[in-house]
Formats: structure tokens, C-alpha cells, sequence
């Protein structure tokens, strides 16, 4: 596995498959190891993908300074990364809580920035709001299916603030289009994956600064695409098209029945609709 040093001295670890120009892939979790994106649904066939595993996750070193997992600064890291490489731009795609961190770089470092990529994005970085009503009425389409009354009922104690790791664990099938093998088995490898003790800071004080953020993606001059899925709980469409109202031209695409997950809710339609904005 590659490696590289972060400016605090931290080695990280990158993941490089398939074949074309390189393309950056922050993991979401917070704080999950990049091994959960895969190939992206076959998008190796078309780029060189390139997996960050964030420091104290996957291969990556465990940090002397346990604040360095906060968002802001996770930046410096993707900044190094692009030292490493030694190119002018990038073309990020950050995943979920991943998008925060690429928001965040392309807010510092547009100049670094060629293309852009937000699927199913975290509204953590940028401070849009997102209601229990706006979640609800998104994942009420998916009722019929045989775990809805249990998943929706837990869901509905989550927005009220009653959470628990049991209502959780209920709520799972509403980030996969299907809950099948393949989407259990992503599930379970979650809490694995993760950094427990990184993932309160990620978000810690000072992480995120939304008023100045929003005014640098107002100012972007790289291309925009941003993916959502028709019944993603996390990022249900309205607030998804907010998001991409914040840059000068972005483009949003829904994807049909897809949640949180899209590149394995449908790889065709993900990879083509990814190869159409890149190029």
C-alpha cells in the first residue's frame, strides 16, 4: 500500500485500482476506512481510483494528537496527498461525511480543484438544515416493503431525539435500495471499519465553519456534480438541491430509488452518470 506523510508527520495510507486519470476518494463514515467504496460499481474500469484511509482508520497511522481528526484539519491531509502525487489539481469525490472534508478543501484550496464529485453528501460543513419531516416523508415512499414498520417507528424515535443503538441498528435498511446479502454485509462491517474514538471530534468544535465555507463555494470555478438518492434518509432530495444551489453551476442528479449508497443501489446508472461529468 502506498503511503505518504501528513504535515504533522501522521504515515497515511492510500488505495490506488483501475485504469485512467486519478481520481481522490474521501470515505464517510465519519471516520470509516476507505475498503466500503469498493471499486465504486465498477469505476475502476473507467478511472484510477485513489482511497485515502484518514488517519487512525484502514492502514493509516493512529495520530499523536487525537484533535487532528477534526474536519478542518483533515484538509491538510488531503492537501498532502496532492503533494504526494505531485499534480496541480485533483478531481475529488467525497462520500457521505467524506463530503464535508472536500468541501471544506475545495473552500480552501480552489485553485487545487478540477472537478468536484458529492455523493450523497453530509450538510454538516455547509449548515443546511435538514428537518424530521424533510427525513420522514423521504423514506415513507419505501413503505411496503417487509422491515418498514419497525425501521419507520425507530426512525421516527431517532428524530425526536430518543435514540438508541438498538433503533440504530433498526433503521439499517433505509440506506440501501435493497436489503439484501450484499447490503448486510456492508452494514456489518460498519462499526469494524470505524474509529469510534475519532468520530466525536470530527465534528468537534471549531470542525466546521458554514457561513465562510458557503461563501468560498460561491466563488468555485471547478465543475460540480452532486449525487443524491431518491429515498437517501441522510440526504433527502430537498435539501440535496439546496446544496447544490450553494455553487455558481453545479449539477444535481437524483437517482431513482436510490439511497445512501448509489454505486451499489445501481452501478450502471452510478458509473455512467459519474463518466458523463468527468469526461
Amino acid at each position: 500500500m502506498p503511503t505518504f506523510s501528513a504535515s504533522d508527520g501522521t504515515s497515511l495510507v492510500f488505495h490506488t485500482d483501475g485504469e485512467g486519470p486519478p481520481l481522490v476518494c474521501l470515505p464517510g463514515g465519519p471516520m470509516r476506512a476507505s475498503s466500503y467504496l469498493g471499486n465504486l460499481g465498477g469505476l475502476t474500469a473507467h478511472r484510477r481510483l485513489i482511497r485515502l484511509d484518514l488517519r487512525g482508520t484502514g492502514g493509516s497511522a493512529t495520530p499523536h494528537d487525537p484533535t487532528s481528526y477534526r474536519c478542518d484539519r483533515l484538509v491538510d491531509d488531503v492537501e498532502a496527498l496532492r503533494v504526494h502525487l505531485e499534480v496541480e489539481q485533483l478531481d475529488v469525490l467525497g462520500h457521505s461525511a467524506g463530503a464535508n472534508i472536500a468541501v471544506r478543501y475545495a473552500a480552501r484550496h480552489p485553485d487545487r480543484i478540477a472537478r468536484l464529485l458529492l455523493v450523497t453528501p453530509s450538510v454538516m460543513a455547509v449548515g443546511i438544515d435538514i428537518t424530521p419531516e424533510d427525513r420522514l416523508a423521504t423514506v415513507r415512499r419505501r413503505e411496503g416493503e417487509p422491515w418498514f414498520t419497525d425501521a419507520y417507528a425507530a426512525l421516527e424515535e431517532i428524530t425526536q431525539g430518543r435514540a438508541t443503538p438498538q433503533r440504530w441498528e433498526a433503521i439499517a435498511p433505509f440506506w440501501y435500495r435493497r436489503w439484501d446479502e450484499t447490503a448486510r454485509t456492508l452494514q456489518a462491517a460498519d462499526a469494524a471499519e470505524k474509529n469510534q474514538e475519532a468520530v466525536p471530534v470530527f465534528a468537534g468544535e471549531g470542525a466546521f465553519d458554514p457561513a465562510a465555507t458557503r461563501a468560498a463555494l460561491a466563488e468555485l470555478a471547478a465543475p460540480v456534480l452532486l449525487i443524491a438518492g431518491e429515498v437517501d434518509v441522510a440526504g433527502p432530495p430537498r435539501a440535496m438541491a439546496e446544496f447544490a444551489g450553494l455553487f455558481p453551476s453545479a449539477e444535481l442528479v437524483v437517482q431513482a430509488a436510490g439511497s445512501h449508497h448509489p454505486w451499489v443501489d445501481d452501478p450502471a446508472h452510478f458509473v455512467r452518470t459519474v463518466n458523463e461529468f468527468l469526461g
